[in-house]
């Protein structure tokens, strides 16, 4: 695999696992935490991290798809075929990810986050948080596959 490729690859494996972080962080640590304080403390804290989160890490997430298209599409044109297969099927995982986080996790990250700035605890606070976190195990597999194939690409591209 040339410079090029190789450095398009290691950025965005740094991108996905800002993301990855996060979601092993949410599963590991933040569940428990939620689970341990009040519905008004859970809905205040969930929604402005939401909030936080929804407008802070869109651009690791961008570059990371962004980067990895970049890694597939050097890694083909320079002939480095393996390399441009599992850089492929990191860009699948990533792509998988980013149709749960649209269909589940950003809806309710919408919900949560107003109710905060309302100061308001939604009837269904605890289920849409249960849901969100529903998802996190899958969301962290996801991100972690995505580094693990591009780590593969580098290596054997």
């Amino acid at each position: 695999m040339d410079i090029v490729t190789g450095a398009a690859a290691t950025i965005a494996i740094l991108c996905v696992a800002v993301i990855f972080g996060t979601d092993v962080l949410a599963g590991v640590v933040l569940k428990s935490v939620y689970a341990d304080v009040d519905d008004r403390t859970m809905v205040q804290a969930v929604g402005r991290g939401h909030y936080y989160g929804d407008k802070r890490l869109p651009v690791v997430g961008i570059l990371s798809v962004v980067l990895t298209v970049v890694t597939v599409l050097l890694a083909f044109v320079w002939g480095t075929t393996l390399g441009g297969i599992l850089a492929a099927l990191a860009l699948a995982m990533l792509l998988i990810w980013l149709l749960l986080f649209a269909r589940i996790s950003a809806p309710i990250n919408k919900r949560l986050t107003a109710a905060a700035f309302a100061d308001e605890v939604p009837a269904d606070a605890r289920a849409l948080q249960a849901r969100w976190e529903s998802i996190i195990p899958l969301r962290a597999t996801l991100q972690g596959l995505a580094i693990a194939l591009l780590c593969a690409a580098i290596i054997l591209g």
